[in-house]
């Protein structure tokens, strides 16, 4: 090579390398898939200051693209293709309903699921080590939850012996049902299963619970209640139903007490496997992590307004008390 032609070379690689580090720098478009409705929640917000930590600064390193179902969850398949079609470059989404309908949009782009329960048994990953294909996250055994649920209910309603269960078919496998079933019996609770696959169907199922001479409630996890916290809390008033959820923003509304991890830290931790993905991980290769910390909330109002005494023993545990 002769020096006219190494300068050349030379000058071209000089060229070639800053635009490299610039294509690193891109703008990177993540699509967000949400069970909920804007407003109801700031999940969206949860994730950006999890970014914020990682040094992405929104408008110059990376935009968000959410997408909300509004609590209907038939709509989450076309919401996950209209975000492939955008394109964006990487999805979040919300539970193993976002999480499926993302996976049947793409097999391709890379998919952190916030908030998954039961994920092998709902085939979402191989493994919680290797989960393979193009899905990794967070997620929960919601089997394991439950039955800690019904202990805690038992534990500061002890004269309650028959719990009505509120069961979303389409939000949650068969698995915590059969917890519930099991723990109960081992507990000595009778419990009835009432399923709701609506909003519309609420009203129906209180009252059948109330028909059915229930005297307290289990909610199992599902998008429907976390994207209708009023109208659960007011129903459970009106009828007098003191009711064990999922979620510490039910119990804000109104329900009885809550147990389970937190969601707004599950999303903010989603921005790690952002982070990595983004950096070249593969999806397949990173563990999909379990929350380590479940809280318990107490709401007081609502156990003043129904005449109950939550005992000493429970309040002391519990994580935050709403006065």
């Amino acid at each position: 090579m002769d020096r006219r032609t190494l300068l050349v070379t030379l000058a071209g690689g000089m060229l070639v390398a800053p635009l490299a580090g610039e294509a690193q720098q891109k703008t990177v478009r993540i699509g967000f898939l949400g069970n909920g409705s804007v407003g109801t929640t700031d999940y969206v917000g949860d994730l950006r200051r999890g970014l914020r930590e990682f040094g992405y600064v929104e408008g110059d390193r990376f935009i968000i693209e959410p997408r909300f179902a509004g609590g209907k969850l038939e709509r989450l398949p076309e919401l996950a293709v209209e975000l492939v079609r955008v394109p964006v470059d990487i999805i979040v989404a919300s539970g193993p309903e976002g999480a499926r309908a993302a996976q049947h949009a793409t097999r391709v782009l890379p998919i952190v699921v916030a908030i998954m329960h039961e994920p092998v048994a709902y085939g979402l990953i191989a493994s919680f080590a290797r989960p393979g294909g193009n899905v990794t996250g967070l997620a929960f055994q919601e089997s394991e939850l439950v039955t800690k649920q019904l202990q805690l209910l038992h534990e500061a309603l002890p004269q309650v012996s028959r719990v009505g269960v509120l069961y979303d078919p389409s939000g949650g496998g068969p698995s915590p049902l059969k917890a519930a079933e099991q723990a109960a019996r081992a507990i000595g609770l009778t419990l009835k299963i009432f399923e709701v696959r609506a909003v519309e169907d609420f009203p129906r199922a209180f009252e059948a619970a109330k028909q059915g001479r229930a005297q307290a409630l289990l909610q199992l996890g599902s998008p429907l209640f976390g994207s209708n916290p009023v109208p659960v809390a007011e129903l459970a008033r009106m009828h007098r139903l003191p009711s064990m959820c999922e979620q510490q923003r039910l119990t804000a509304a109104g329900c009885l007490m809550s147990y389970g991890p937190n969601f707004s830290e599950m999303y903010r931790r989603a921005a790690y496997y952002v982070d990595k993905i983004l950096k070249g991980a593969k999806p397949a290769d990173l563990p999909v992590e379990q929350p380590t910390k479940f809280e318990l909330v107490i709401n007081l109002k609502t156990a003043l307004a129904l005449g109950l005494t939550i005992p000493q023993s429970v309040l002391q545990r519990a994580d935050q008390v709403i006065q």
